[in-house]
């Protein structure tokens, strides 16, 4: 999952309002899921718009949301194998822009490639807090005894019980905070902090956080060498392949690009270039 961080100070950095570095953004946006389809990405989550976000400016709200209206009727994945979902709650968000997300969600759920999850007017605390009231109301009702309630019971309740946990978060923008973002789903993921504002961010960069993650060691508390599916090669499983689900599919090697390959190849994989 991405915190798309830096967009304002972007824009700044060139003498431009700060909304042009939102519109910048979503250039970023679709360059990294073309991306994420040429490696074989199976889950990609952008953090789009929070529930904090309402604190700004109205001015900037306006115009990121007038970006997300954009980039929602443009449906520049249209054609692609990109099934799109939405996380986040109706509360503010504008009433076409909420239809405009359950129609992408609509017309694109039969879709099996990548799933595109965009969190818009999200915010982690208000998930659990949602998801514990549920489970509250289940003990009310005589569903749950309380006592019992387990990790599996409280991961059925959330929002989007099927979402995957998150195996690699990224930030942008040089901050190192996580900043409320799928904190249930993000218990385990591994961090990835790079200085490049997000509008700078190409596929290139996503190849590269994919491959620094693959040479981490994933325990999850067990102990190293310890037979687990994590314990084998950094980032791998005991067949070799990238042990991603959020980030990546098991088999992405065979589902990436002859350009990324190549890239791979070239030895530029430790440092994006220009």
């Amino acid at each position: 999952m991405i915190i798309m961080d830096g967009n304002g100070r972007w824009a700044q950095q060139r003498g431009l309002p700060r909304h042009a570095g939102h519109q910048a953004g979503a250039t970023a946006v679709r360059e990294t899921v073309h991306g994420a389809l040429e490696i074989g990405l199976r889950h990609l989550t952008l953090y789009t718009f929070s529930t904090e976000n309402w604190k700004r400016d109205p001015e900037e709200v306006d115009a990121i949301l007038d970006v997300v209206r954009a980039e929602l009727t443009d449906n520049p994945f249209r054609d692609l194998d990109v099934r799109i979902r939405w996380h986040g709650r109706t509360g503010k968000l504008p009433t076409d822009i909420s239809d405009l997300l359950r129609r992408r969600e609509r017309t694109t759920r039969g879709r099996t490639g990548l799933t595109l999850t965009m969190c818009i007017n999200y915010g982690g605390r208000d998930e659990i807090t949602r998801t514990a009231a549920h489970l509250a109301r289940q003990v009310r009702d005589g569903h749950l005894h309380p006592d019992h309630i387990s990790e599996k019971d409280f991961a059925r309740h959330l929002p989007h019980p099927d979402m995957p946990d998150v195996d690699l978060l990224w930030r942008t923008g040089s901050e190192q905070r996580t900043s409320n973002f799928l904190p249930w789903h993000a218990a385990y993921a591994e961090r990835h902090f790079t200085h490049d504002c997000w509008p700078d961010i190409d596929r290139r960069h996503l190849w590269q956080a994919i491959t620094e993650y693959s040479h981490r060691q994933r325990h999850h508390g067990a102990t190293p060498g310890v037979s687990s599916w994590r314990t084998g090669n950094p980032g791998k499983d005991d067949h070799g392949r990238l042990a991603h689900r959020s980030v990546a599919s098991s088999g992405v090697p065979g589902k990436m690009s002859s350009g990324c390959r190549r890239w791979l190849r070239s030895g530029r994989a430790g440092g994006v270039s220009d």
